[in-house]
């Protein structure tokens, strides 16, 4: 297995199929420990998701609540030091999407994109990265968007904050490379995920028609990426980089 013995923390990582999900469910089958972090909708979505997690036993930590909030992300990051002393991996995946019009926008909703998208990923990798250089061995892998390369109508928000999340991940590698880190961003193209039930069946045809495979990719196709990141020496010599599953939606 790729990942044995290693320890990994994941945002957004809740019920539903979503990118986060899919990557936690990747490590674990790949031997990790997993750190887990989501916001539930309902207690019944709470106790059935807490209930899926139990055949994990120990191989699985909980923690729910906003991680764009600092008192969440400490929590997060304690329990799993708590309980496995030590973090191999960090990823990313906590994110939203609210389309909308730039001149439709409010304050609140370009605020909120920010510190769900962007913020939660500062405060993480703030704190899990003293751990990770006392061990000099660390894989941070952030979750972006190809909407960060490329705009999208309705998007301003979202682009800027995905985009903002590639400046950060770079800054990060050069800074921690020399404490045996890596820093990395994973941009997905359209995903059948939560997140494309907030766009238009029309923006969904339009965006078909424009991609060199014409469908949208699914969730397990994004998990290997994480998995190749995280793991040695398969990751070892990626950092700074974006690597980009998305059907040919942007080409680099």
């Amino acid at each position: 297995m790729k990942l044995e013995n290693k320890v990994a923390v994941i945002t957004g990582a809740g019920p539903g199929g979503g990118i986060g999900y899919t990557i936690a469910t990747a490590f674990l089958k790949e031997g990790a420990a997993v750190s887990l972090n989501y916001l539930s909708r309902s207690s019944e979505e709470k106790q059935a998701f807490e209930k899926e997690m139990n055949q994990y036993r120990d191989k699985v930590i909980i923690t729910e609540g906003d991680i764009s909030k600092e008192e969440t992300a400490k929590e997060l990051i304690l329990k799993t030091i708590e309980k496995y002393g030590k973090i191999d991996i960090l990823v990313n995946s906590a994110g939203i999407s609210t389309p909308t019009l730039i001149h439709e926008m409010d304050l609140s909703t370009w605020n909120r994109m920010i510190d769900v998208n962007l913020t939660s990923t500062f405060l993480t990798t703030r704190l899990a990265v003293p751990y990770m250089m006392e061990n000099e061995f660390g894989r941070i892998i952030n979750i972006s968007s190809q909407v960060a390369q490329k705009g999208s109508v309705e998007h301003c928000h979202y682009a800027a904050a995905k985009a903002g999340v590639i400046g950060f991940t770079k800054s990060l590698a050069l800074e921690l490379g020399k404490y045996g880190i890596t820093a990395n961003c994973i941009a997905p193209g359209p995903i059948l995920t939560q997140l494309m039930n907030e766009v238009s069946d029309t923006w969904k045809e339009n965006k078909k028609r424009e991609l060199a495979i014409p469908r949208f990719g699914k969730v397990d196709e994004v998990a290997p990426t994480a998995v190749f990141l995280a793991s040695e020496p398969d990751g070892n010599l990626y950092t700074g980089q974006t690597l980009g599953p998305n059907c040919g939606d942007v080409m680099l």
